[in-house]
């Protein structure tokens, strides 16, 4: 008989609370929500793209992610610009300052994530990580 684990989301929703949790002080600091954050890495990683586009890549409801664009752009993080082909589409790019914001604060994350991976011996740290990249990934 096989030895019963919990449930996958079982084990893992208490460790993705903690990670929230060790993440929020990190986008304060930065004037950055979750959302915000989230808008900025699937910029960077491409960089033009609608705000429907945008709001699908994020998994957001299109409306729900107006206020925080309207937040990025006043920060000067993202711009918005018609779409010369349909005036009434907006595409999105993140701005040097909003490259320069991501990348602080996924460096403040991870360093905050370092602690909770510590519990791991190194090559466990390594094939958890290339784990979850894999399984990110197949999504």
């Amino acid at each position: 008989m096989a030895t019963e684990r919990p449930d996958l989301a079982a084990m893992l929703y208490p460790l993705v609370r903690k990670l929230i949790a060790i993440e929020m002080p990190v986008l304060a600091t930065h004037n950055v929500s979750m959302w915000g954050y989230s808008v900025l890495t699937a910029l960077d990683d491409t960089p033009v793209r609608t705000q429907a586009a945008l709001a699908e890549a994020i998994g957001a409801d299109k409306s729900r992610i107006i206020g925080t664009l309207d937040e990025l752009q006043q920060a000067g993080l993202i711009e918005r610009t018609p779409d010369p082909d349909d005036r009434r589409v907006r595409l999105l790019s993140i701005t040097t300052e909003g490259r320069r914001v991501r990348r602080a604060v996924r460096r403040g994350i991870q360093a905050q994530e370092q602690q909770v991976l510590e519990s791991l011996p190194l090559v466990d740290r390594k094939t958890f990580i290339r784990i979850l990249q894999q399984l990110h990934a197949s999504r």
